[in-house]
């Protein structure tokens, strides 16, 4: 039977190496969390042949005693922490102890520190974790850390190292989510003595972020704060018209601390639904503050994934304040991308000031302002829906529908810069209400006159959300219109798609479509939504069909319920070539002021675009 023996320090650190440290961008992370944990006001970074060959890192933070060198590279040893209730309190950024051991172990590794109080500093290297003696040095207060030939006596590891450019893209990135975490802090990054980055320090986070990220991403970006006794959460998220393809952009940080949490990424794709197309993802830049005390930062070597005590509350509070945000800000596209300017006052105080003018507005404006400002007036956040008559019909616009339709509230801007007495823009964008002045081109777009210039509409994505929001209702109350048929049709599929289809009965049962099994792998049809009179039910089911069996494993009901609203919607909404009767377009126009979201479609496409005056001027030579 194998003997069972304790391993050596050197093959536990080199496995604790192996978790903490993956590449050299890893090393990066670890020292510049160290230096801001330190106190630094300045933290300079340089970095060869993309970190394989020497990172060094300069800080002037609070500086190592002599007598304590020797330990800030021994195993699971730390300043940050003392006892085990620490762990659930921790308010630094390093905290485990293993950071400086694990990299000492696989590298050659020198540290040179001297404390603010110090006369002198002292310095010691560490060759493949063999510790040699301390020796006193001249040197300014402050950490110089310095390693060298990283991974040389685990070639394991080191074989699977990139490119020299893959890895330095990798220690950018980490660079990247530290400084940005912290603008007061003057950071330095340099490749092959090349200056890369040179951020002095910042009073506004946007200056950081234009810094790092470029000014179309600045100029492009909402502030949204909100607090409760338990979460706050503030920040920056951009504008619609600006999104990435993957979400790498979306830079969420815990208590200063860079973080990668699927249920708040989730939450962004929540708040977004219906602002971008499918496959794009929202740009942000967020701060939580959460008690550390309800937060587990101890759950991967990295750090960079936690755990919340009450997830579903951090959940919540992110995705209902983006939605109140977007409810109260103009979304609607431009021919160039609008500029956000910094809010004169926080997002709770543009609400509060908002909610003192609610005397002014008529009683049916007052019953749709409390909805935009105030959860305990709206319905369930994800099915929100204002209140008016409901009756458009496959390319056809019933303007009798309009008739009693309650008036359109005409002084309140809700705009991203707050209230104000415009009334020429609300929430849903600029005013469209002179609609007898539009006009049809190509029978596809509506162009209009605007207080600001003139906005071109797309009549097929605007009568989509309209037809979403009214289905969305309905399919809530339960009272979507249900065409029965005389004789059911059958509908032949696959044992796969049968079976998704016959699982998915209640929800398809929510919208008016009713089906049962035939026997083998058919199906019966024997009703669907009247509102898509024009469709052959087998049509209809096919194609949700390949949306239940595009869901995946267990796809989430909310997310394919709302998949099935828009196939829903698009197929009863005209279509680009329609032609439509000036009262018909009296009508389009006028049901866009009521709708929840005018911006975009229910696939984020924008139904609307402005050219103002200003541009056209610009464009024209007249300035």
């Amino acid at each position: 039977m194998p003997e069972i023996k304790q391993l050596p320090p050197g093959v536990i650190n080199k496995i604790a190496a192996g978790e903490v440290i993956e590449r050299p961008a890893s090393v990066v992370k670890e020292l510049m969390e160290n230096s801001v944990d330190a106190g630094s006001t300045r933290v300079d970074v340089g970095v060869r042949q993309g970190g394989v060959e020497a990172i060094r890192i300069t800080d002037d933070g609070c500086g190592i005693a002599a007598d304590q060198l020797p330990l800030a590279v021994a195993s699971h040893a730390t300043s940050k922490i003392r006892s085990a209730d620490d762990l659930f309190a921790v308010s630094t950024l390093g905290f485990r102890g293993e950071a400086l051991a694990s990299i000492a172990e696989i590298s050659e590794f020198s540290l040179r520190s001297r404390p603010h109080d110090a006369e002198s500093g002292a310095e010691f290297e560490v060759i493949g974790g063999q510790i040699q003696p301390v020796a006193p040095c001249g040197c300014p207060p402050g950490t110089t850390i310095e390693v060298r030939n990283l991974f040389y006596n685990t070639p394991v590891r080191r074989k699977f190292l990139r490119t020299t450019q893959t890895e330095m893209g990798h220690v950018s990135e980490a660079f990247q989510r530290i400084a940005l975490a912290h603008p007061n802090v003057h950071f330095q990054l340099r490749h092959n003595d090349r200056t890369l980055q040179e951020l002095a320090p910042v009073d506004r986070w946007k200056d950081r972020i234009a810094a790092l990220f470029g000014a179309e991403i600045a100029e492009n970006l909402i502030w949204v704060e909100g607090d409760d006794a338990h979460v706050k959460i503030y920040g920056y998220v951009a504008d619609p018209q600006v999104s990435r393809a993957n979400n790498r952009m979306q830079y969420l940080f815990l208590n200063g601390r860079h973080i990668r949490d699927r249920a708040l990424q989730h939450a962004l794709s929540e708040a977004y639904r219906g602002l971008l197309m499918t496959g794009r993802h929202a740009v942000c830049f967020l701060h939580l503050q959460i008690s550390p005390e309800t937060v587990d930062v101890n759950v991967h070597p990295t750090k960079m994934e936690v755990r919340f005590q009450d997830s579903g509350r951090v959940y919540s509070r992110l995705l209902g304040m983006l939605r109140n945000r977007f409810l109260t800000t103009d979304l609607t596209a431009r021919s160039e991308p609008p500029t956000s300017k910094p809010p004169a006052t926080t997002y709770e105080q543009q609400l509060a000031q908002a909610q003192g003018r609610r005397d002014e507005l008529s009683d049916w404006s007052r019953q749709q302002f409390n909805r935009a400002v105030d959860p305990a007036h709206r319905a369930p956040a994800s099915w929100r829906q204002d209140e008016f008559p409901l009756s458009f019909e496959r390319g056809q616009i019933d303007p009798a529908a309009l008739q009693g339709s309650p008036p359109q509230p005409t002084d309140v801007d809700l705009t991203a810069g707050g209230v104000a007495g415009d009334a020429g823009t609300t929430a849903a964008g600029p005013s469209t209400s002179a609609a007898s002045h539009a006009i049809q081109l190509h029978n596809r777009y509506l162009v209009t006159e605007t207080p600001e210039g003139m906005i071109v509409i797309d009549q097929h994505a605007l009568h989509e959300r309209i037809l979403y929001e009214q289905i969305r209702e309905k399919v809530l109350a339960g009272s979507l219109e249900s065409q029965r048929l005389l004789t059911p049709e059958p509908v032949a599929l696959t044992a796969a798609e049968a079976a998704a289809v016959l699982d998915a009965r209640e929800m398809l049962a929510k919208l008016a479509i009713d089906v049962e099994p035939f026997g083998g792998d058919t199906v019966l049809v024997r009703s669907y939504p009247a509102i898509l009179a024009n469709v052959r039910p087998a049509e209809l089911l096919r194609q949700a069909v390949e949306l239940l069996v595009d869901g995946g494993q267990g796809p989430q009901k909310r997310d394919l319920l709302d998949d099935l609203l828009n196939m829903v919607s698009c197929k009863a909404a005209i279509k680009a070539g329609d032609h439509l009767a000036p009262e018909e377009i009296d009508a389009l126009l006028e049901r866009r002021e009521v709708c929840q979201d005018a911006h975009h479609c229910p696939h984020g496409r924008p139904t609307a675009l402005v050219f103002t005056r200003d541009e056209l001027d610009k464009r024209f030579k007249r300035i």
